[in-house]
């Protein structure tokens, strides 16, 4: 809504601004959605393939739940019933965790990590196709830079 009303507390978009915020989504959902479709192409889904790389990074390709759900920006129960159904399919399994009696570590499985190294080709040409080999240098690192910045826990100054 770009109507300003008198006495509203709310500092409306400009139209410049809310033509912004809208391609801004529609760029997001366009990438999501052909980069989801290239992964469905290789029996995955985004949210497989974000805990399958996630664990990849750490040591063993395991970590807590509770960390890889902060790592993540899921919550414990959403990762929780994902990591079931990625147990169901023998890419993560769950092992007690010693340093904390009620919670668990997610572990990558040898089946984890070969559909990974098997998928990983495929996803980054999608993400090339889509993205990187869409832009020129200067875009892609102001995409960077506005990226990080928005993606940063801090509000905005005057916020």
């Amino acid at each position: 809504m770009s109507t300003n009303q008198p006495d509203s507390p709310v500092e409306w978009l400009s139209a410049a601004e809310e033509s912004t915020w809208r391609a801004y989504l529609r760029m997001v959902t366009a990438v999501q959605v052909r980069t989801a479709r290239d992964l469905a192409g290789l029996g995955l889904s985004e949210p497989d393939y974000e805990v399958l790389s996630t664990l990849s990074e750490r040591p063993d390709g395991t970590s807590t739940l509770h960390e890889q759900a902060d790592k993540m920006g899921w919550s414990r129960s959403r990762l929780s019933r994902h990591a079931s159904r990625m147990e169901a399919r023998d890419l993560v399994r769950r092992a007690p965790d010693p340093a904390d009696g009620r919670g668990c570590l997610l572990v990558l499985t040898p089946t984890g990590w070969d559909t990974l190294r098997d998928a990983a080709p495929s996803h980054v040409a999608s993400v090339r196709r889509h993205v990187v080999d869409r832009l020129d240098p200067e875009e892609l690192a102001a995409l960077g830079a506005i990226a990080r910045k928005l993606a940063a826990d801090r509000p905005a100054p005057g916020a």
